[in-house]
């Protein structure tokens, strides 16, 4: 029996999670700057080159998307005392966006 009194669970109570999860999003989002910024510095380090800009650039516009990604998650998280699940295709996304920065930044390296 649940707390009132019925046949369902007990009422989700999620405490500071929210607070936690957006704190979370605040700080990949902010790693995600660092290297987007040491990749334009990478990129740009030895001489502009084409192929240097276009994978500066990559890097750019991926960090861009995930950027406001967070911000959607974000915004969401603030709205509401018990806010929603996250969805399977904004974490899909949010996962493609880190790894093909990860991936941008592995090539700028080598």
């Amino acid at each position: 029996m649940s707390a009132r009194g019925g046949a369902a669970g007990p009422v989700r109570d999620p405490g500071l999670q929210p607070e936690r999860t957006r704190l979370a999003w605040r700080r990949t989002t902010l790693s995600g700057t660092v290297a987007a910024v040491l990749a334009v510095k990478t990129a740009l380090h030895g001489g502009v080159s084409p192929a240097g800009v276009l994978v500066c650039a990559l890097c750019c516009l991926l960090w861009l998307a995930f950027l406001l990604l967070a911000q959607f998650r974000i915004r969401r998280l603030a709205r509401t005392a018990a806010p929603p699940a996250l969805t399977a295709r904004l974490a899909t996304t949010a996962v493609l966006c880190t790894v093909a920065l990860a991936l941008c930044a592995a090539v700028l390296v080598f």
